[in-house]
Order: C-alpha cells, then structure tokens, then sequence
C-alpha cells in the first residue's frame, strides 16, 4: 500500500517549506496590521503617558483601520505594564507608552526587576515630556538663580519633589552639589499636592511640568527662574536656563521622556513602520495643540533619535541616581 507521494514529491514539498519560511516574516510584516492593536500604558489614566498613548493610538488606528484600545497598567515604576509588555507575542499587537524612569531610572532604584530595560524592549519612538521649569514661591526675594542661591545660602530652604530619584529631586541635590548648599528634598505623592505646598509657602520651590505649574505662575504665587536643558521654553521665553545662569551640572541639562517600545524580537519592518507614523502623528494638529498646552516643544522622534538618547543620555541619568545616595527597593 502507498501513500502516494513519491521521493520527488517529498523534495518539492521540502523546498517550499524552506521557502516559506524565510517569507514568514515579511509577509508577516506586509500583512500587519490585520487585527487590533493593543497598546499598554504604564501609568495612570489622565497624565501626560496616558494622554500621548491615546492621542498618537488614535493616529494610527486612523492611517491603519484598525482598533487601538489603551490598557493602563499603573505600578511600580512602570514595572508592573513593562513586565506584561516584555512577555506579549513579537506580532506588533501589544506596544507599550511608558517613560524614562520604566527605561532608565529603575536599573538603580530596585534590587530587582521583573524586567531587562536593556533587552527587552525594540524602541520605537521618542517623545519629549517636556521641560520642567524650576518655581519658587512669589515671596522668596528672588528672580534669577544667583539670587535664588543667595538667599539659600542664609535661609532655610525645601524644595519639593514627586518622589525620590525624580527629576525635581535631582535639581535638589544638583543645586547642593554646585553651590555648597543644606536644600532639603521634601517628597510628595505625585505635582498637586506639591504645587499646592509651592503656592502656600509651606516649601520654597519645586520643578515640574508647565502644564501642572501652570496655575500658580498664572495667579502670581509662583515663579519661574530657571528651566533645564539648552534651550529656553516657548512657554517661557524670559526664562534663562540654568546653564545661560552659570549651572553647567548634568543635572540640569537632563531630560525626562516618554516613549513606544514593543517586545523585543518584532519584526524590524513594523517597528519601522511604527515609528514613522509616530513622527508623523506629532506634526498633526490635534497632537501639535496638547503639546502647546503642555509647553512641550517637539513631537514624537523616531527610533533612531531614541537609540541615541538612551546611549548618550541613559549613562549621565544612572550616573545622576546614583549620587543621590537612594537605598533601593
């Protein structure tokens, strides 16, 4: 009795399986994508993460005709969404929005994490959080930062933070560090309640988002006098930065971010793909108007300008973490 296949049959067969293998992927890529996409959120509903992922989902949904639903995952830095994310199929249906400290910052603020930032993760977009002006109460007798460090240098000064190893606490330490100065890090439970402490003059100051600062400088009791990176905010054109006022530390050149990535091992061609329509998403007018009001400058960058920012930037952050003594979790 024969099966009917000869030894010339078997070798055909063979071939084509070859064959079709080797075009797995790119069909694959080609065919993408052909379900929906779902994307995970490391943090809460309402914050900027949140407010970007839904925005630029709904950008793609739009130029690919499928479904982009959010998920927020919120927790542990960012760990407990990153761990999902690393463990989902590498098919380009589970994509995370996630920020610096899920990338960078938690290598040195856990003992251990459920998660490899390093190898993990296919970057996919960049996008700027923003910069983060430095506030002090209206009633401190300063304007710029010389006159800022002088009065620290006689007078009991606190400066609030949204938790330890952020960037607010960073500039806390960065201002000690370059003038000798006894600035004590006060922590709060996220912006709000430290704003709110900023305003009442319970604390001197604090760095934050424009967005949240935003209301104390617009009913005078706070102001500006300094915001980090090399350039100054369009929001805040009168504003020098720290390094035009002399303060050359990293530590006020940093910048926090948020970003796509996917599980490590998708296929190049949709992450390609991924990333160009997040550049163009940020060009759009709807995106173009959150990030007016959140005083962000730029859109969404590809994967290329975010490789080197956690080569050129991700050292110099580690670097900053750790001179902050923190004991880890």
């Amino acid at each position: 009795m024969t099966n009917g296949f000869t030894r010339r049959d078997v070798l055909v067969c063979a071939s084509l399986t070859a064959a079709a293998s080797g075009l797995a992927a790119p069909a694959l890529a080609q065919a993408w994508p052909s379900k929906p996409i779902r994307i995970v959120c490391g943090y809460p509903a309402g914050g900027l993460t949140d407010v970007f992922a839904r925005a630029y989902g709904e950008y793609i949904a739009e130029k690919t005709g499928q479904t982009v639903f959010i998920e927020n995952k919120a927790g542990a830095a960012g760990a407990i969404a990153a761990e999902q994310v690393k463990s989902a199929p590498t098919d380009g249906y589970t994509l995370m929005f996630t920020i610096s400290t899920t990338m960078v910052m938690n290598k040195v603020l856990f003992k251990k994490l459920p998660y490899d930032p390093d190898k993990d993760f296919a970057l996919i977009s960049w996008l700027n959080a923003g910069q983060l002006p430095f506030v002090i109460n209206s009633k401190v007798p300063a304007n710029n930062l010389k006159e800022f460090v002088d009065y620290a240098r006689t007078n009991r000064v606190s400066l609030g933070t949204y938790g330890a190893g952020s960037y607010p606490h960073v500039v806390a330490e960065g201002l000690n560090r370059s003038y000798g100065l006894s600035i004590q890090a006060v922590h709060y439970r996220g912006e709000a309640p430290m704003w709110q402490e900023v305003a009442s003059g319970a604390i001197q100051g604090g760095s934050g988002s424009y967005a949240a600062s935003s209301p104390i400088l617009q009913n005078g009791s706070g102001r500006a006098i300094a915001v980090p990176s090399m350039e100054r905010m369009k929001k805040l054109p009168d504003v020098a930065t720290f390094y035009e006022q002399g303060a050359t530390d990293k530590a006020f050149q940093v910048r926090g971010w948020i970003c796509m990535v996917g599980p490590i091992g998708m296929p190049d061609e949709i992450v390609q793909k991924l990333s160009d329509l997040m550049v163009e998403a940020g060009k759009t007018p709807r995106i173009q108007k959150i990030l007016d009001t959140f005083g962000i400058d730029e859109g969404a960058r590809d994967r290329i300008y975010f490789k080197k920012v956690i080569d050129e930037e991700g050292p110099v952050w580690i670097d900053l973490i750790k001179s902050l003594n923190i004991e880890p979790q």
